[in-house]
Formats: C-alpha cells, sequence, structure tokens
C-alpha cells in the first residue's frame, strides 16, 4: 500500500468567485483512487489541473448544502463522464442529496441523452449513487479507507458534517464549515492531519463595509464559522498533530504571518497555510 496523498484543490471561503482561490474542495488519493470532499466552483478543472486521473473518482463526500461547497457537485459527474467515467461513484451527504441528484440529471437530460446517442457513452444516472446522511458514524469502507462523520454547528444549515478518513499510514479530518463545537474536536481526537476552516475576525468589518445585508451577515460568520484565535484551540484540544487552515475568510488580503499568530495562539503544533493544489 503507497503512500496516501492529500491535496487541497480549493481553499476560499464564500460563494464569491475569487481570482487567488477556488472555492472549496479536498482530493485523498490512495493506491491510484481518488476520494474528493466537497465540490466547489471549479473541482473538476482543480483534479485536470493537479493531474488526478478523471477514472480514478471512487467516492464523493459533501459537508453541508451552502453553495461554495456543492455548486459543481453534479458538475464534476457530468465533466468527468464526459470524459470517460465508467465506473459507479458512491456519493455521500446531507439531505436532499439524492433528490438534488435526480433534479440534476432532469437538468441534464438534453445534453446526457444526446452524447449517450451520438458518442456511444454509457448511461449517466447509474453512476451517481446518492446517499442522504443524517447521523454521525461510519459512512464508507473499503480496502483503502474508512470514512466517518460528526455533525458539526452551521447554523442555520442543518444536518452539516464534519468527515474522517482513517488511512493505512495516517488519519485526515475535514471540519467543514462550523463554529468551534466538541463533536469535531472529538472526531479529530489524534489525528495526523485536521483540515481546518478559518476566519479572521478583524477583517469582518471591511468585508461587509459595502453590503445591505452587513449586519446579519456579519453575525451569521460569527455564529457559524472558526476564527483564526479559535482553531487553534480545536487543534490543540484534538490533539491533531498538524493543523491545516483553508476556506479562508477573507481569501485574500490578510497577510500569512497574521494568520499563523493568531492560530498558535493556542495551539504549537505544525500549522500550513493551505494553497490551491498543495499537496501534503
Amino acid at each position: 500500500m503507497s503512500a496516501s496523498r492529500l491535496l487541497l484543490l480549493g481553499t476560499g471561503g464564500g460563494p464569491t468567485p475569487k481570482a487567488t482561490r477556488s472555492a472549496p474542495a479536498f482530493a485523498v488519493v490512495v493506491d491510484g483512487a481518488t476520494y474528493i470532499v466537497d465540490c466547489g466552483n471549479g473541482v473538476a478543472r482543480q483534479m485536470a489541473k493537479a493531474a488526478l486521473p478523471f477514472r480514478s473518482l471512487r467516492s464523493v463526500f459533501i459537508t453541508h448544502h451552502h453553495s461554495d461547497h456543492n455548486a459543481d457537485y453534479g458538475n464534476l459527474f457530468l465533466l468527468l463522464w464526459a470524459a470517460g467515467l465508467k465506473a459507479p461513484v458512491d456519493a455521500y451527504g446531507p439531505p436532499p442529496l439524492a433528490r438534488m441528484t435526480e433534479q440534476y440529471l432532469a437538468l441534464n437530460a438534453y445534453d446526457i441523452a444526446t452524447r449517450i446517442a451520438d458518442e456511444g457513452r454509457p448511461p449517466l444516472a447509474p453512476l451517481m449513487r446518492a446517499h442522504d446522511i443524517t447521523a454521525a458514524g461510519e459512512v464508507y469502507r473499503d480496502e483503502r479507507v474508512r470514512v466517518s462523520c460528526a455533525l458539526v454547528e452551521h447554523p442555520p444549515v442543518v444536518p452539516a458534517f464534519a468527515f474522517r478518513f482513517d488511512l493505512p499510514d495516517r488519519s485526515i479530518v475535514f471540519s467543514g464549515d462550523t463554529a468551534p463545537c466538541a463533536s469535531l474536536i472529538e472526531l479529530a481526537r489524534g489525528a495526523d492531519v485536521l483540515v481546518h476552516e478559518v476566519m479572521y475576525e478583524p477583517a469582518l468589518d471591511e468585508i461587509c463595509a459595502r453590503l445591505d445585508n452587513a449586519t446579519r451577515l456579519r453575525q451569521h460568520l460569527l455564529d457559524s464559522h472558526t476564527t483564526a484565535d479559535q482553531v487553534g484551540a480545536v487543534a490543540r484540544d484534538a490533539g491533531v498533530k498538524c493543523l491545516v487552515l483553508s476556506h479562508f475568510v477573507p481569501a485574500e488580503g490578510v497577510a500569512d504571518e497574521l494568520w499563523l499568530a493568531a492560530a498558535s495562539r493556542n495551539y504549537d503544533g505544525k500549522i500550513v497555510l493551505g494553497r490551491d493544489l498543495m499537496e501534503l
């Protein structure tokens, strides 16, 4: 069994497209098999830029239904299918993932039917095996990985999940979007790597300054995300070996040393500032 690979396909937070960071998406690769966590805008192109073979996709995990995390869920399948994906892929996420999958297939029925008839492709629907998950516990297992989840706090989105991958050589946890919560700390207990969302609170006023919904947006960000100060405490309490910051809010404009200084106040372990297409 070869060493696992963790690729940060997209590290920007929020639904607005960014010039310097792609939307949230991650890949875990074990023995040539690819497992995707979250499908923000551009995930298929990021796979191409990372040189991940499209036919290597084995399963997909969606942490929650916000557009920066699921906008390209269906597109990932459609575009990889057009590039030769033939084997069924299981997808796991909160309801209504299964219904969303049916609706996506209906939305693209014309293109799908045309390519089946004109290009000789297999039907797409049997390749998209969507599963709604509503509770914590083991989600998926094969000969390479075991994936478990925990319910996290991202109001008003319920349910929202974090995922843990237990691999032959290490364990990797993805926080999804969440406020600091005990369930995530327990899921990440003793993990080798924790990929965690992060927000720089001093920048919130600037983010919200020109928005009509500034007051409500600022409160949402504080209620449902984790600040750079807080994320270090989460990593410390979970006893993780390496903290990887991702889903940056704001995605640009905050110096690296400010992120590191804030996160290291409560955590003295290794901290990595995530970048698009970084491999760990």
